[in-house]
């Protein structure tokens, strides 16, 4: 039985009509991603659901007894609360289920006989749901939440009305996430979050939350990870899709061409039939034209097919500009601090040498204030540092595109817009006609009435592709992209990720449509992946680090690696390195007892080994999870044996480890 859902619900903003007779159920413990274009509908929904909005027709229904947390874009908190007390507001029921108990402890002084047996059983119900809410260990909790959500101790403290935008954001997340509801509406959860904090949310909703979810997200990263479902508001309806982002996908693609089909081939019969309405209106066979005529208006008005939305790839054809030197960027000892209102100093980064080639990719990650804008400014020569030198190579086209909308006439049509922003940036190298506007508008998923829209009616979203589609079109040799992506949805974030896939060199019809260099600034994992070769990881306390490979391959470098630092503690505390994996750990052998075979092997490289072989044991235990495996016989028998043999594996290489971490 559904824990929450809505049927038939129908809701318009004047005659934008958003919402059609759409239904959705939500089961209890299940996650549903809720994806679709900017507009479409989705918060309209989680509104409605949340109880925020009343929907103009359709029937919402919450399950008696259940609890439903909508977390708002812009939440309402108290300004004079500090940071810690609000997010302990998340405990309200609980403090008043304290203070009943305490009356009851009063009363049962006072009382003996039924009276007493009434208030003890009142008493045994109330400890029950006490216990159920968050018991007496809840300052653990608000603390564990703010942290993973990046405050720090020394934050608790803040009044509310002094946190930032972004701060208050987080910090509205945390109260939603320690109410512990039975079901959970977020709307855009990691918009203020830095990667950390996203896969720590990540982990929260997957491990350790037990209710419902339906979220709202352009994190394509989180939706997999998280997602047992995913829901896409389309043209005013709901569509369900099956498991998760990449699965929705795949079926989306394959539902669309089948859509695609079955229209053109309704519409292929409609113009047969008015081409012989056209030829035989008029002549001897007019009662039989007449006749097929009112058949083929009662086939259109009685018909659902409609042309599918289109989401092609990207066919887009740029100028080239001119070739840069073999570097692009060198940087030696840099340094750049700035001082913190109570004098304290804040490190940037610290004595940082950098070497940028030309044609590499380079995503610049790491926690919010961690100062990537400030580096980028500086390599570029916009912002002096403090210490160190510079030197940018030669013929260099930089593309720079700011967070902010600069250089955006409100009055100006969409897609003269686009000419104006290309034409003043190239001091008009490149001019594009309107049709070339046109056809760089469309690539970037603006329709023909779209493009005719004034900037200032635009969405943040929409001034953001206006001003990126542009910037490509200006035959730049380096782009500086500074979270190109923050308010865009799912679909034109893919469009962006298209355009800067690196080209394949065998496959001219492969990659991107940009060939030069990418310094690019985001919290946005996939577009990160997708796009980025090399890693500059700034850590917050002025340290940083280079990465040569992708974001995916430095995250499972980090996670081998803490989990190496993780087993040599336990080996410290004398405990079992990897108890946790419940793995059969062969006693060491005595001294003086022959070698293994793993005896040449030194402790760093035995726990990488153990890191890897795990890690694979957990994909294939991943994969004999899905029913779908084990329709296939050989399939599952082969990952069966070789899991088999990997824990086989395993108990000699912890057994070395363990002799040799004595």
């Amino acid at each position: 039985m559904p824990i929450l859902g809505g049927a038939n619900i129908s809701h318009a903003y004047g005659n934008d009509v958003v919402l059609e007779n759409c239904s959705i159920a939500i089961e209890p413990g299940e996650r549903i991603g809720l994806v679709g274009r900017n507009g479409a509908g989705k918060s309209t929904l989680l509104k409605a659901l949340g109880g925020i909005l009343t929907p103009d027709s359709g029937t919402i229904t919450l399950q008696r007894g259940a609890r439903a947390s909508y977390l708002k874009q812009d939440p309402e908190l108290d300004p004079e609360e500090t940071l810690r007390d609000s997010a302990e507001g998340a405990f309200a029921d609980l403090h008043a289920l304290h203070r009943e108990l305490n009356q009851v402890y009063e009363q049962m002084g006072m009382v003996e006989g039924a009276a007493l047996e009434k208030l003890m059983r009142e008493q045994e119900r109330l400890e029950k749901a006490i216990e159920a809410a968050g018991g007496y260990a809840i300052d653990h909790k608000i603390e564990s939440v703010l942290h993973g959500l990046g405050f720090t101790d020394a934050q608790f403290g803040i009044l509310v009305k002094d946190l930032s935008g972004g701060q208050k954001g987080r910090l509205a997340l945390a109260k939603a996430l320690l109410e512990q509801p039975d079901v959970l509406l977020l709307d855009e959860p990691t918009n203020h979050l830095d990667l950390a904090g996203r896969e720590w949310l990540e982990g929260f909703l997957r491990d350790e939350y037990k209710g419902a979810v339906l979220m709202v997200s352009h994190d394509r990263y989180l939706l997999d990870r998280v997602a047992h479902r995913i829901a896409e508001v389309e043209q005013g309806r709901v569509i369900d899709y099956p498991g998760s982002y990449t699965a929705f996908r795949k079926l989306r693609a394959e539902r669309r061409e089948a859509q695609m089909r079955a229209y053109e081939k309704q519409q292929t019969e409609f113009k047969r039939e008015e081409a012989f309405i056209r030829k035989y209106k008029a002549g001897q066979r007019a009662k039989q034209a007449k006749g097929r005529e009112s058949r083929l208006d009662r086939a259109k008005a009685g018909s659902t097919l409609e042309r599918p939305m289109e989401l092609a790839e990207l066919r887009l054809t740029l100028a080239k500009a001119e070739r840069t030197g073999d570097i692009v960027v060198t940087a030696r000892g840099l340094s750049k601090k700035y001082t913190n209102e109570d004098g304290s100093d804040k490190v940037l980064f610290d004595d940082l040498n950098l070497k940028i080639g030309r044609g590499e990719r380079w995503g610049i990650i790491g926690p919010n204030g961690a100062g990537k804008t400030t580096l980028v400014r500086t390599l570029l020569g916009d912002q002096r540092a403090d210490a160190g030198t510079v030197k940018l190579g030669s013929k260099l086209e930089v593309g720079y595109f700011r967070q902010t909308d600069e250089g955006l006439d409100p009055e100006r049509a969409l897609y003269r817009q686009m000419q104006e922003l290309i034409k003043k940036e190239t001091n008009e190298k490149v001019i594009l006609s309107e049709q070339e506007a046109r056809n760089l508008a469309g690539a970037f998923l603006f329709s023909g009435r779209d493009q005719e829209k004034e900037v200032g009616i635009l969405s943040g979203g929409e001034r953001a592709r206006v001003r990126l589609a542009a910037l490509l079109a200006c035959a730049k040799n380096v782009l500086v992209l500074d979270e190109p992506t923050n308010h865009l949805d799912i679909p034109s974030a893919e469009r962006i990720e298209e355009s800067l896939a690196s080209p394949d060199p065998d496959d001219p019809r492969k990659g991107g449509a940009f060939d030069g260099t990418l310094l690019l600034i985001s919290h946005d994992r996939a577009l990160i992946d997708a796009t980025c070769d090399h890693l500059l990881i700034l850590d917050g306390q002025g340290g940083a680090e280079t990465f040569a490979g992708t974001y995916t391959e430095w995250h499972e470098k980090n996670t081998r690696r803490d989990g190496a630092a993780e087993a040599r503690r336990a080996s410290k505390k004398g405990s079992s390195p990897r108890a946790d994996a419940k793995v059969d750990v062969p006693a060491p052998r005595p001294k003086g007892e022959g070698k293994s075979r793993f005896s040449w092997m030194s402790l760093e490289k035995i726990e990488a080994n153990i890191a890897l072989l795990e890690e694979r044991v957990t994909q294939i235990d991943r994969e004999l999870a899905d029913p779908d495996v084990w329709a296939d016989v050989d399939r599952a028998n082969t990952l069966t044996d070789e899991r088999d043999r990997i824990k086989g594996e395993l108990g000699p290489l912890e057994a070395e480890w363990v002799r040799k971490a004595e």
